[in-house]
């Protein structure tokens, strides 16, 4: 065998694609050319796994070739490399350090089948697809890809439009190993023997003793990957690694590249590393840089997807919806939603990346049957800034042809615009019923139907400071309904606007000096504003008169105002239980303490903060973003106010309770 060495490609008479069409197939995402790596790249290695019930090990190290490999780079690579006017090979390696991008993966077949484009064959044919046709149908059912001009990204990383293709498959019953290069830069005209003749501007490095550039094998690959420094094949391992020249990193620090790519990795597969039934995690992923591990971060540890980890549960499950079309009637997939309060987060770049660039999530992750995340839909916005949501499509295994049909070659969107009917409408229909079903859950614009009273966002939301003790002052909840009052108040609460009602009450009960804001710990409240208060005999002894308001609805604090922490942000909750078997609407009024004598305020003074509601935590910690809400009492269970509260006061809590029906 003749040295490894680059092969041009000449146009044939009967013509061929040129590189900068090869190139300009992606067009213009809006997706960065690292984002589409990771997704394209993940893509055909899912769609190379070996088995269904085995994970797919993915890796991406970005590396500084090492002193002790990089002549090993320049003598083999530069052979017969073309000029630099043709191809910056050349620069990229006589530079004084040269790096790479490794992109590898094992648990997959490899790149087999035959290594000739003209070879016929009733097996896969992946190394050819791969590195030498351009837009071949694909051959995997439900595959991610589909004509595989994705793989054009690979060049258009690279400063020099030059990858190195190390794998190993099964062959004609044997395992092999192969290693080949191609590059791909832009068509050009050079002078060969006499005359002028025309190039493709694709090239290939190999094994050129044969009348066609071949793919170093078997043991030659194997003693050339090692002077390279590629990472090695065991004995009956199978897999590929696609080493990417002189990536272009766009002036960023390696470092910051590798954790971008980590976090890139979680955003757009999550899917993929969510466990079956089976236990089996589809795909494990890991990143390095110069041989530091980035870790890959889990999907609930990314506030942007802690939301769609939920939904997608949901989905795979029992509670899961089917969308339909009805005219004509298809069923379109499996839909799930999953809603909660979520604070606004500063989103990272990969987060920006993924859609979520505003810190909110209020979207549907679309995914085809292979699920890998097609994109994020940004579905109506909730009209409180505490609400959001997130949901899950996933298309049905017959759609599969349609959904892949509406997708760019990047697989970023689904545009039914270019669809023909029957397509045009299952696709299109995909993206209304979605919408019926976030309008289901919010009401019409995605409004709750219901005003959250005195939730206070903005400026008090993005100022407050994470948990510390001591970081501000908490109030008690205030104490309504004891035995001796004559009573329940009216709102607005008399403790916070003075009346005779409310001095009436003090008189008969003077608030505890020993407890901010007149209660003591364990004291309860009642408020039922459907019962008149004359038919409480205020003259009644006291045992009668408590035996009386048992029968009406009633709070019992549990404890005292405290701080706690929800999803890193600082809020307050004041527990309570409600004893009374019968059912009951809690609401709550809140004040703050803006001065050092304690007077509390209902209406701030211009520019000053207020607290606001952010729900009601039932016993399974499940919160509920409504201004009230109806609890069937005498279950002894404890709930929870929850109260995001207002920088540098006091907080005050008083609950209220009404009979319901």
């Amino acid at each position: 065998m003749n040295p490894p060495a680059w092969v041009s490609q000449p146009f044939p008479p009967e013509g061929a694609s040129a590189a900068e069409g090869i190139r300009n197939q992606l067009g213009k995402p809006e997706l960065d050319h690292l984002t589409i790596l990771v997704r394209e790249s993940v893509q055909n290695s899912w769609d190379a796994r070996r088995s269904d019930d085995a994970s797919v090990d993915y890796r991406i190290d970005l590396r500084t070739v090492s002193a002790a490999d990089a002549p090993a780079w320049r003598d083999n690579l530069l052979r017969r490399a073309p000029a630099k006017q043709v191809l910056p090979l050349r620069d990229s390696l006589q530079q004084p350090t040269i790096r790479v991008l490794s992109i590898s993966d094992r648990g997959t077949r490899g790149l087999g089948g035959p290594t000739r484009a003209d070879a016929v064959t009733e097996s896969r044919r992946d190394f050819v697809a791969f590195l030498r046709n351009i837009g071949e149908p694909r051959d995997q059912e439900l595959g991610g890809g589909t004509y595989g001009f994705g793989k054009g990204i690979l060049y258009l990383v690279s400063k020099s439009g030059t990858i190195l293709v190390h794998t190993r498959c099964q062959y004609e019953g044997r395992y092999e190993t192969r290693l080949m290069g191609a590059a791909l830069w832009k068509s050009y005209d050079a002078k060969e023997s006499d005359r002028e003749r025309r190039y493709t501007g694709r090239h290939w490095w190999g094994d050129t003793s044969g009348d066609v550039i071949e793919p170093l094998l078997g043991a030659e690959a194997d003693a050339m990957a090692r002077k390279l420094g590629l990472r090695p094949f065991e004995a009956t391992e199978t897999g590929t690694t696609i080493v990417i020249l002189d990536p272009d990193l766009e002036g960023a620090e390696p470092a910051n590249v590798a954790r971008y790519l980590a976090e890139t990795i979680t955003c757009q597969l999550w899917p993929k590393m969510m466990p079956h039934r089976s236990g089996v995690v589809p795909m494990r992923f890991s990143v390095t840089c110069d041989g530091i591990e980035y870790k890959v971060p889990e999907p609930a540890e990314m506030k942007s997807l802690r939301l769609f980890v939920s939904a997608y549960r949901k989905m795979v499950g029992s509670e899961a919806q089917e969308l339909h079309c009805r005219r004509p009637k298809k069923l379109l997939g499996r839909f799930a939603l999953h809603q909660s309060m979520a604070q606004r987060f500063e989103p990272t770049d990969a987060e920006r990346m993924a859609g979520f660039e505003n810190g909110m999530v209020h979207h549907v992750c679309l995914m085809r049957p292979a699920e890998l995340v097609v994109t994020y839909w940004p579905g109506p916005k909730p009209a409180s800034e505490y609400s959001a949501y997130a949901g899950v499509f996933r298309a049905d295994p017959a759609m599969d042809e349609v959904y892949a049909a509406a997708e760019p070659p990047t697989h970023d969107n689904w545009n039914y615009q270019s669809l023909d009917y029957p397509d045009y409408s299952f696709v299109k229909m995909t993206f209304v019923r979605m919408r019926e079903a976030v309008e289901e859950m919010f009401g019409p614009r995605g409004s709750s139907g219901v005003e959250v009273a005195r939730v206070s966002l903005g400026a008090a939301s993005e100022r407050l400071s994470p948990l510390v003790g001591g970081a501000w002052g908490i109030g008690a909840a205030t104490d309504y309904g004891k035995p001796g009052d004559t009573a329940p108040p009216a709102r607005p609460t008399p403790a916070r606007r003075p009346s005779g009602r409310r001095q009436e009450v003090e008189e008969l009960e003077p608030p505890d000096t020993a407890s901010v804001g007149g209660r003591k710990p364990g004291d309860s409240a009642g408020h039922a504003r459907d019962t008149d208060p004359s038919d409480l005999d205020p003259f009644a002894e006291p045992a009668k008169l408590v035996k009386q308001r048992r029968r009406r609805p009633k709070i019992e604090y549990i404890g005292e105002p405290e701080p706690e922490e929800l999803w890193g942000n600082a809020v307050v909750v004041q527990r309570f239980r409600v004893p009374v078997g019968i059912p009951q609407r809690v609401t709550v009024d809140l004040a703050v303490a803006l001065n050092s004598d304690g007077g509390l305020e209902m209406d701030p003074p211009a520019g000053a903060e207020m607290p606001g509601l952010v729900g009601w935590q039932d016993p399974h910690g499940e919160i509920h973003q409504v201004p009230s809400y109806v609890i069937e009492g005498g279950d002894g269970q404890i709930w929870k106010a929850v109260v995001k509260p207002a920088a540098d006061t006091m907080t005050d809590i008083v609950l209220y309770t009404e009979a319901v029906g």
